[in-house]
């Protein structure tokens, strides 16, 4: 039997740094699902007399990665017990993406998103019917969220929540939820550029990152800040507010890369050129007086975020001013979508 399918990445307003228990996230945070890029994913699966242990066979853009398989089978195990059919099929990955990995923009959100989709569809293929919660997309977001925090929002097209949060009354920790219906039109074909400014990797994983939180003199206070954002950003997104949502975003950004620059060891991943281009986008904006902002992941990697009425001129701006910046002139032009 054989799925194919994509899942996208997603770009974090309200941002997730720090963990609790089994992958649950110490505050709520917000994301745009993006269109444009994918993990393109497809999964084989032959059944096996041998039910003692998992058996993978996985391929990224066609070469074997042991790194990224040895990641896939540590998690197909830490799941097993719930779904207990994966001990009785031999399973065949492959998998790629429509973005450069280390790109800034996070591989782990659309990859893990849509291998949790496979497996559930997988499921519903033979017949297991065992699910943890009501509805596919409840599973699907539940099962990535175990797989990569993050990527439990990807499953869902526009935006979504995930972390409870007193501000959305269905949402919770074990899997993220839909609000794209409530978020006003503007956003719907709202603009995410990526300016590759560099392709290395990163020198402190996200999953590092995540614990260095725990021993962080500022987390609480971390915490409370981004419940109340939460509660701003909703409002924003619903009056179609761009102005709002991008002052947040932008301090969201910051306070992520001000949790690093304050961690215990503390570790900067933003570089030179980060910066530079943080003082080009908020001269630009003074000057013009059109609503565009940036956001970072943790990485030093730049989102443009920016309402569709405004695309040609902030196409020009990069051009002339910001293209310079990025390694070998790349950027990457998204949207939300999903």
């Amino acid at each position: 039997m054989s799925i194919s399918l994509q899942s996208p990445s997603n770009i974090a307003l309200i941002k997730y740094w720090g963990k609790k228990g089994r992958q649950e996230p110490q505050n709520a945070s917000i994301s745009f699902t993006l269109s444009q890029s994918v993990t393109q994913m497809e999964l084989d699966f032959l059944p096996k007399e041998n039910n003692q242990k998992i058996e993978l066979d996985f391929l990224f853009a066609g070469e074997r990665k042991e790194k990224f398989a040895a990641k896939i089978e540590r998690y197909l195990a830490s799941v097993a017990n719930e779904l207990p059919f994966l001990y009785d099929y031999k399973l065949f990955i492959r998998s790629q993406n429509s973005f450069p990995h280390s790109a800034g923009i996070a591989s782990s959100a659309s990859s893990m998103s849509a291998l949790s989709t496979c497996l559930v569809e997988m499921a519903e293929e033979i017949g297991f019917e065992d699910y943890p919660y009501t509805t596919q997309a409840q599973n699907c977001s539940y099962f990535a969220r175990l797989a990569s925090g993050s990527a439990c929002r990807s499953v869902y097209k526009g935006a979504a929540i995930w972390g409870k949060t007193s501000y959305w009354a269905d949402s919770s920790n074990e899997y993220a939820v839909d609000f794209s219906a409530a978020m006003h039109s503007v956003f719907h074909t709202y603009c995410d550029t990526v300016l590759l400014l560099s392709a290395q990797e990163k020198s402190v994983s996200s999953t590092a990152g995540h614990s260095l939180m725990e021993n962080n003199p500022f987390a609480p206070a971390r915490y409370a800040q981004a419940e109340e954002n939460m509660g701003l950003i909703l409002s924003a997104l619903k009056a179609g507010d761009v102005d709002k949502v991008g002052e947040i975003a932008e301090e969201e950004a910051l306070t992520l890369h001000g949790l690093m620059m304050l961690s215990r060891p503390a570790f900067i991943l933003l570089s030179p050129h980060s910066l530079k281009v943080i003082e080009l986008v908020k001269n630009w904006r003074k000057d013009t007086g059109l609503p565009l902002y940036f956001t970072i992941d943790a990485g030093p990697n730049i989102h443009l975020l920016y309402p569709h009425y405004i695309y040609n001129e902030v196409q020009d701006f990069i051009q002339t001013e910001l293209k310079n910046y990025c390694q070998n002139g790349q950027f990457i032009n998204d949207k939300v979508g999903g």
